[in-house]
């Protein structure tokens, strides 16, 4: 798992950084609002730890920004204890408020909290727990591990989580909307719809051959997208079994 610190204070930067290290992550770090938003394409983190002020820059601000890019759980850290600070902040989609001073154990306890939110999904029921395959595409609820050609594919929580909901329903199309609501619990009222777009274009780059034109997440123009099995039909093998029966899909 890869924690993104925002921190402009390089002592409580390191701090931090080593409290998750010690806790098994891995870490990345940015001072400013522009270093955040670099470090957040290029390293894709499972959640961030954002300060509130940043020197010249507005954490509250740069959360609306990051949203933009991705769908990563964001945790607000600020000396500003007061309750009006904390709803505004979570009001704004923060997933958490962190008060300081805190404690190590209550720093770890909540981001913990805030991860394993972030895992759970309505997709997670849509799958069985054996691994189902479409030609050379292997996908494995419960290792939420994707193979293509026998390579593994580094996905994250969130395109892992849309990939899974598409191949439930293979050729059924979904608008952004729908995918909103079933993937992200959420709704274009208070997020914007290119979030999917945004997911879907780094989905194709991880899993097709040619992204411009690809072949298992296609666009259906004026709509939204699906996924298109190519004609084949899905199978399903319990890890380490090889003769369990196919897998009858529905929809």
């Amino acid at each position: 798992m890869k924690i993104l610190i925002v921190e402009d204070d390089p002592d409580m930067s390191l701090l931090l950084s080593k409290i998750f290290e010690r806790d098994g992550y891995e870490v990345a770090t940015a001072s400013d609002a522009s270093g955040a938003l670099a470090a957040t394409r290029e390293h894709s983190p499972d959640l961030v730890l954002l300060d509130v002020v940043l020197g010249a820059d507005d954490g509250r601000a740069l959360l609306l920004e990051l949203r933009q890019i991705a769908d990563v759980p964001v945790v607000f850290l600020t000396g500003r204890g007061l309750e009006m600070d904390r709803i505004a902040g979570l009001r704004m989609g923060a997933d958490d408020y962190i008060v300081k001073p805190f404690s190590n154990g209550e720093l770890s306890a909540r981001i913990e909290a805030v991860l394993r939110r972030s895992r759970t999904s309505a997709v997670d029921v849509l799958l069985p727990t054996s691994g189902v395959s479409y030609g050379n595409l292997r996908i494995d609820m419960l290792t939420r591990e994707v193979e293509l050609g026998g390579e593994l594919v580094e996905l994250t929580t969130k395109e892992f989580n849309l990939l899974a909901f598409l191949v439930a329903s293979p050729r059924q199309v979904f608008s952004r909307q729908q995918l909103l609501q079933q993937v992200w619990s959420s709704s274009s009222e208070w997020q914007n719809e290119a979030t999917v777009t945004e997911h879907i274009r780094r989905l194709r780059r991880k899993i097709e051959i040619d992204p411009n034109n690809p072949r298992w997440i296609t666009t259906v123009r004026g709509f939204g997208y699906r996924f298109e099995p190519s004609g084949g039909s899905p199978s399903a093998t319990t890890a380490g079994d090889s003769h369990t029966p196919p897998l009858e899909y529905q929809g």
